[in-house]
This record gives structure tokens, sequence and C-alpha cells, in this order.
């Protein structure tokens, strides 16, 4: 009851009676305006403790055709009370405890209320009441222990001003103990900020109420009263103005320092920066100096872009294609407008000119909303510049906009160019003929490989005759190269004795190098007069890998393989790891010609033995025989000195696994399908020197500030031994479960194949953003999924060509496996063809996410929103989520799409993670709404 309003009361004294006279101890507790009206009904004082009590009972058993009455005083009705209750307790007899001359008796007796506009006096008529209902008792009282009753009654349908209640006896003996008279309300109350008045309960009404201070409505807010006193359904929702956020059930002022802009729910936030610190109550705060905002900005923009990040020019197969990509601006202004455009330039050293026609953007390169860009029709002789700057909407109003300016140069666009052709020797049936290829320019982003055997000896030529030659090179993949000039050299006359020829035609210059030489194909065209003939040659460099541990003095491999390093030409500048023997540094090492180079350091830790400096260095041995852009570099080994190290190129983005989860959401999957040919290509030239690496996981993989990605971590790799099947034993060392090819963990066998199976996983993991593999699996769940056909789910946003190639790449049978080859030239397909990668594999939340997204890890449910977070990693929104006033997980299944960004989640990958955790909520709740992405 949430209030009440008695008219009169009336209590009875606890009595203990053997005979009707005894009622007489009844007695009356009423206010001194309330007077009963008594037909038989009689009235005894009984002093108690020094208080009068009252009584009011009738006990008429012994006489038939009873019409005993007892009526209250006018009681008023309140405006709006068109309902009551009567509360009523009392006390009847048993009609047997009277034995024979009870035959009248009865143990009821009637309830009746008469309306009326005024007070009637003492005048009564029982025609002017209506009968509400017959009280009858839920225990009767046969001995001396008094059975009080309660009964509760609601009278409707009230109208005048007030009415009477009146108490018929029709021969019962009963005693009135109490009545009480009553109405209910809704009290007054503040909710979804609207302030409603009490208002009295009566059957469902709709009550409008107002704004709080500082609050307005799209329409007049509502809610129900129900009769029984409750407030339900409410209607409408206040919200803060701009300047004042909710606070409890009012609209508090920012605070110093904060602002909100528009009219809502949401909490004040912080003054973005670049702006002046606001005052109270602020709606927007101003920008500094040098930053703006447009008359259509929100007030969360004051500032154009800064320069797009990491831009990165990629060989495309095919003649003169480049790929452009580059990652968004760090500063964006979280503006929805942000666009880019690219310009080229052509330069020669002294002065730059624009590309013009001469060159072919295959995208319009003036309003780029993507992070990359396809140029064709490049010249490899020239030397481009590519420009890359953000725009947005308050782009116009900044001076200083080629601050917002990233460019790269590019050297080479196709494979290296013939430079030069030498005559070495010449006869009557032969010549014999060597050339040179170009190394003008050492481009930053690869590495030349230069073959010592660039020389071909043609034979059965015909004596005294000239002959045309030209040659040209191709890369691994069959890519072809520009030819040489042509170059007219003679055979020697019969007669005359073979001549040494020494001459050189010095071809034209080549510009830049774009892909990696792994063997050159050399083609020879010779032209007689009108007849050509075709001759064709072919050189291989790759040398097949020796293991270091088979040297009996493995000081041998390292002086073979490696090379030494001054000392003095090493400065450690700062710890960046710690590997298994020991510390990892940044520092630089000084060089001829090249000047300081950042490099990375690994040292041997103190205390280390002599087996363990051996295991140190031979890494080293085995790093020394590779030489490829995407393996990573030994530049050598410091040994004749007390503390040894490693020195390897530096890498700045460090493992790729890291790299990923730091730019989840970030990159286009055309960017990391770019990543993935970089490590497919290092594999398969490792595959080519018969070469297992056994541990190929993105955490052993390194990115540069290029985003070229190297593979690196040869501690657990092992040399292919020469029997049919290609296979190593291992002889219990750990091997790497979620990595790791199902014959490789059941029988410790590795080959190229079981690398295959590694790379599939990585290729997952890269385009899971740095996902752990088989999520929070154990190592025995993870192969007894593997063994029953389980393989991992695509990832969001994954490419269907993509993710059908990891498939490929975990199949169950290794012989039916791609070779690393085979996934170079798939993924060169996918990256001629940007289309092939719009449609997306079939993604399921549930399993991709695996939470049981309702509950924890024990099966219960979240015991709060940082719990959930945590679980999906995205603990760095707990105050985001806290300054929204999302504090439980009913409001968590409540979020839509437009909430997560309100609430301050801005990174696509993000946004996409802890929407489809909510829709694996929603899905796991049986929650039928849909879940707009």
């Amino acid at each position: 009851i949430v209030s009440e309003r008695i008219s009169f009361c009336l209590n009875i004294l606890p009595l203990f009676f053997s005979f009707k006279e005894s009622l007489k101890s009844l007695f009356l507790c009423a206010s001194n305006s309330v007077n009963l009206f008594v037909f038989q009904w009689e009235i005894v004082q009984t002093v108690v403790n020094g208080s009068p009590l009252y009584t009011y009972s009738v006990c008429n058993v012994d006489s038939s055709d009873q019409d005993n009455w007892l009526r209250t005083t006018f009681i008023q009705r309140r405006s709006g009370a068109s309902r009551v209750s009567v509360e009523l307790q009392f006390v009847v007899r048993d009609c047997n405890t009277f034995g024979s001359s009870s035959v009248a008796c009865k143990e009821t007796f009637n309830l009746f209320l008469a309306e009326a506009d005024a007070d009637v006096g003492t005048n009564f008529r029982k025609g002017q009441f209506r009968k509400v209902a017959t009280i009858a008792p839920d225990e009767i009282t046969q001995g001396n222990v008094l059975k009080v009753n309660t009964e509760t009654k609601t009278v409707g349908s009230l109208s005048k001003k007030g009415f009477y209640l009146a108490f018929q006896d029709m021969g019962a003996c009963v005693a009135l103990l109490s009545a009480r008279v009553y109405y209910k309300t809704c009290p007054s109350t503040v909710q979804s900020l609207a302030v409603f008045p009490e208002t009295v309960a009566d059957s469902l009404r709709e009550v409008e109420g107002v704004c709080v201070e500082n609050a307005i409505g799209q329409a007049t807010p509502r809610i129900y009263c129900s009769a029984e006193g409750d407030w339900v359904v409410p209607v409408g929702q206040c919200q803060c103005l701009p300047g004042y956020e909710t606070t409890g059930d009012s609209c508090q002022e920012c605070k110093p320092g904060y602002f909100k802009s528009s009219v809502s729910l949401a909490s004040c936030q912080v003054c973005p920066r670049n702006t002046k610190p606001s005052s109270a109550g602020a709606s927007e705060c101003q920008c500094e100096d040098g930053f703006f905002r447009s008359p259509s900005d929100p007030p969360t923009s004051p500032s154009p872009p800064s320069a797009p990040r990491d831009l990165t020019a990629t060989t495309l197969s095919g003649e003169g294609r480049l790929l452009l990509s580059w990652s968004p601006p760090l500063v964006t202004g979280h503006r929805p407008d942000l666009t880019y455009s690219v310009a080229c330039s052509i330069c020669d050293g002294t002065a730059c000119s624009t590309c013009g026609e001469r060159i072919r953007f295959e995208t319009d390169p003036a309003e780029l909303r993507e992070t990359n860009i396809i140029v064709s029709d490049l010249d490899s002789h020239l030397n481009y510049t590519f420009t890359v700057e953000a725009h947005s909407g308050v782009s116009q109003f900044d001076p200083e906009r080629a601050s917002a300016t990233v460019t790269a140069a590019l050297d080479y666009t196709d494979p290296p160019k013939v430079t030069s052709i030498h005559l070495e020797k010449s006869g009557p049936t032969s010549l014999s003929l060597s050339w040179s290829l170009s190394r003008e320019r050492d481009v930053t982003t690869y590495t030349v490989r230069i073959l010592d055997k660039s020389f071909v000896q043609i034979t059965d030529l015909t004596p005294d005759t000239p002959y045309i030659f030209k040659v040209q090179a191709l890369s691994p993949e069959g890519t072809p190269g520009s030819f040489s000039t042509e170059h007219e050299f003679h055979t020697s006359p019969l007669a005359e004795p073979q001549i040494q020829n020494n001459s050189t035609a010095v071809l034209g210059a080549v510009v830049g190098v774009a892909v990696i030489l792994l063997a050159v194909l050399a083609f020879v065209v010779l032209r007689r007069r009108l007849v050509t003939a075709h001759f064709t040659s072919t050189v291989n460099p790759l040398q097949a890998y020796v293991d270091p541990h088979t040297y009996e003095d493995p000081n041998i491999a390292i002086q073979k393989f490696v090379t030494e390093i001054d000392p003095n030409a090493i400065a450690k500048h700062k710890v960046i790891g710690v590997g298994e023997f020991g510390e990892v540094f940044r520092g630089v090492m000084k060089t001829q010609g090249r000047g300081e180079v950042t490099v990375a350091i690994k040292t041997l830790k103190p205390g280390y033995s002599e087996k363990q400096r051996q295991d140190f260095l031979s890494e080293a041995s085995i790093m020394g025989q590779f030489s490829h852009p995407n393996i990573i570099h030994l530049e050598g080994v410091v040994t004749k000195f007390k503390h040894a190290m490693i020195v390897t190129e530096y890498m700045e983005n460090g493992a790729l696994d890291t790299y990923l989860k730091d730019h989840d959401g970030e990159m286009s999957p055309y960017q990391l399908l770019g990543m993935l040919r970089g490590i497919a290509a290092g594999m398969k030239y490792l595959s080519d020197m018969s070469y297992v690496h056994r541990d190929l996981a993105a955490r052993n993989v390194l990115v540069n500030s290029n985003l070229e990605c190297k593979v690196s971590d040869f501690g657990l790799s092992r040399v292919l031994e020469d029997d049919a099947e290609g296979t190593y034993t291992t002889r219990g060392g750990k091997i790497p479960i979620r990595w790791t090819a199902p014959e490789a963990i059941a029988y410790r066998k590795f080959t190229s194949a079981s690398d295959v199976w590694s790379f599939g996983i990585v290729m997952w993991e890269v385009m899971a953003f740095g996902e752990r593999p088989y999520w929070d699996m154990s190592n025995h769940e993870v192969m007894k999924a593997i063994n029953e056909a389980f393989r991992l789910p695509a990832p969001m946003d994954c490419p269907s060509a993509i993710y059908q190639l990891m498939l490929q790449c975990w199949q169950q049978d290794r012989a039916i496996r791609p070779r690393f080859a085979d996934i170079v030239n798939i993924l060169d397909k996918l990256l001629r063809s940007p289309e092939s990668l719009k449609t997306i594999a079939d993604f399921d939340p549930r399993v991709s996410i695996r939470l049981p997204s309702t509950s924890g890890g024990d099966g219960t449910m979240f015991r709060s929103v940082t719990e959930w977070l945590e679980s999906i990693k995205m603990s760095q929104y707990k105050e985001s989520f806290a300054r929204a006033g999302i504090t439980t997980m009913e409001q968590v299944l409540a979020l839509r799409h437009e909430d997560i960004r309100n609430i301050g989640v801005r990174l696509p990958g993000h946004m996409k993670r802890i929407a489809y955790s909510i829709l694996g909520l929603k899905d796991e709740s049986s929650s039928l709404s849909v879940f707009a992405v």
C-alpha cells in the first residue's frame, strides 16, 4: 500500500467468553468526527491500563427475523479516488455452541455502501444502500481462544462526493474488531528523466510527465499508474541538453574541460586533442590555433588529417604494374569524409616533372577511399616518385597541407636488365659470350643477387659470319625483363687463328630492381643477316643447404658461411627483446659505403657453456647460407670477442603477430595478401634449398617499415635428409602443436609439406589479425579436433579464395597439399585480380570468437561488462563503456552498431569483434532481435 487515507477504525480487546453477554466487552477506537448509528449493536466501554476501549457486537441468535444495522458517518471521497478498499477484522461465534436456542443463528453478516453528495446526518434509509458483499469468516470461534478474521473488499465506480458504509446483521453472534477504509496512489517519481506527480490508483491510468530541468524530449513523456499503485510501461524518453549529462535522475552540466554537443543520454566527453579547455556546461570545445572545424563538422573533428603512414610499393606480376599501399593517418579527426589523392612525378636527380599520361592509375587517384591503388604502364628505365595526401572537409582551412604528404621512390619495376655483353672468345665455329646485370642502384626494399655464371658458350656456328645478340632476364615466376640492346659479333674465318676480343658494348642503364632473382634464365637471340636462330641456357644459382651440425668443428661452418664483424663497429642502443640465449638490442653498425646502418644484435648471456656458444652461433651458420628478400638478412657475427653476437638487419615493426594485433582492422585483405605473398616467397626459397623450417608461425616472421615480411628464427630448423621421402625425424624436441602438421605430431617427421601446413596456420593468423589459433583449446584438444577432421573456420571478412587456399594447406594427406611454388603462383593470381577477393567466406561468430558469449569459463553468467570485454580481448574499452553508462550485460545486449560507435570504438576490426560478440550473445540467449552490422 503506497498511501492510505483512514476514515475510522474499530478495535476489540481480546476476550474470553462462554456466553453471549461477554461480547459486551467490545470497544470502539475512532476519531471524534466518526459516529456509528447502532440498531441492536451494543457499545460497551471497558477501561484497560487507564485507557477507555469500546466494542461493537450483536448476538441475537435466539430470535428469528433479525435485521440489525451499524452505519458510519459521512466519509468524504478525494477527487480521483473512484475505488476504495475496506478492510474488516471481526470475530464470529460458532452457532453450534448455543444449542437448541440457536435455530435462527447465522455465521455471516453483510457490508453495504451508499453514495451521497452531502451529509444526511441521522437520516437513515435502507433503500439508499447497495450491498457490497456478504462477509463470511475463515475461522469460527468455538472455545475461549478468539479466532480473528480479516477480510478486504474493494468498492469501485464511486462518483459522488462521499459515501456511507453499513453493516447488517441477520442473526449472527459477531463482534466487529476494526474497519479500515483507504485508497492507493502511485507516488511522485522521476523516470527516464521525467517527473510524474502522485496519482490516485484506479484502473490502468496514463499519466503525463514533465522533463527534468535541462532536459527535453521529442514527445511528452508518459507512464501508466496501475490499480495496485505501481508505475508501469514508461513511454518516451527525455534527454539532457547539450552541455549537460545524466547524473542519477537529473541533468548536470559538464565539468570544465568536458563537453557534450547534442541532445542525448551520452556522457560528457573530454575536450579532443588540439582544442582549448572548455568552461562548465560547454557544448563544444574551441579549436586551438592551427586547427580547424568546418560548420558541418561534429565537435569531435577539430583538425585536418595528418600524413598517411607506411607507404609501400610492391611490384605486381605483369610488365610495368605496381601496387601502392599505405596505412591511415594517425590523426584523422574522427571524420567520415577522409579521402586520399595520389600524384606521380619523375625525377632524374636534378629536377622532377609530373608523370602525366605516361602512366595509368587503375582507379581514380583523386578521391580514393581505399588505402591502396594499382599503377600500370610504368617504364622500367625511369625513377618514379609517388606522393599520397590525405584530405578531409577541413583540409581547405589548413595552410600547411603539404605536411600531410608521404613520398616513396621506386627504383625498379621489372627484373634486372642486362647492361653489357662481352665477347670472351671467338673461333671459326663458335663464340663465347658473357654479360652483366645492372647493379647501378640498391633499392632499400629489395636485395639483388648477381649471378657469378652469367655467361654462355654457343657452338655450331658458321665461320666468318656476323651474329646479332640480345639478352633478357627472367624472374623465378617467369616474368620477363627488358631485352638488352642488340650487339653484333663475328665468328673467326676458318683459316685464321682464334683471337681474343675483350671489347665491351655498354647497354642502356636499368633504373631499379622490383623482383628478386632466385634463378636467371637467359635468352640469347642470334641473327645472321635475314636468318634468326634461338639458343637457351639455364643458370641455377641455388646451392643445397649444408647443416652446420655435420661439421666436426662447428667453427669451420661459421668461417665458411658467416662474415666476421669488428666489435668496434657495433654499438648497442636499446634492449628490444629477450632471446633464448640472451638479450636482443637495437643498435648501429658502421659499414664501408653505407655508413651507419641500424641493426638488431643478439647477444649471448654471461656464464654460457661452450655447447651453448656453439648452439648460439649455429643459427648464424644457417642464416648465412640464405640470401632472399623475404628471409631475415644476416649482417655477420662477432666471435673473436668475449661476448659473442649475431648481427641481423633491423625490422622496425617487430614480430608479425604483435604487429597485426596492434593494427587490427586497419589493413585491407589485399594488403594482408601482399604480406602473405612475401612469406610464401621466402618459404619457397627455403624449400628449393631442401630446407625445412619446422617452426613457421606469425611470431617467427618479422615486419620492416615497408611492411615486408621476412621469415626468421631458425632455432628449430633442420635440413632434409636425402631419403626417398625427404623427411627428418626429431629426437624428442618440442613441437609447436597449433602450427604443426598431424603427421609431424604423430611420427615426428617433417617435410616441406609440413611447412605448408604451418603456412596455412600463418595465413589464418594474418587474416585474423594475430588471433591465437584454436583460441583457448588445450594442445590435447587441438590434436583430437584435427584428427576428427576439424579445421579452423574462416576469420571475419576473409576472402573465400584465401580461405580455400588455407584448407588446401590443411589436407590430411600431405601428398596432395600444394607446394610453395604453387602457393606463390596462386597468391600472384589473386594479387593481379583484386576483384577475386570480394567474395567473403562464411563466418560463424560463435565458433570464431569462441565464447559462450553469455557465460564465463566456468559456465556461469558473465559477472560484469569488464569480464566480458576481457574475454574478447577488448579490455581497452572498459572506461569507454563505463562513461557511456553501460554497466550490465542486459545493457550490452541492447546495443546496436551505432551505439558501439558512439561509445568510442572507432577501429573497424574492433567494432566488428564487439558487434559479432554481441550477435553471439543474442543468439545464445535465443533472442530474435536483429543486430545491424
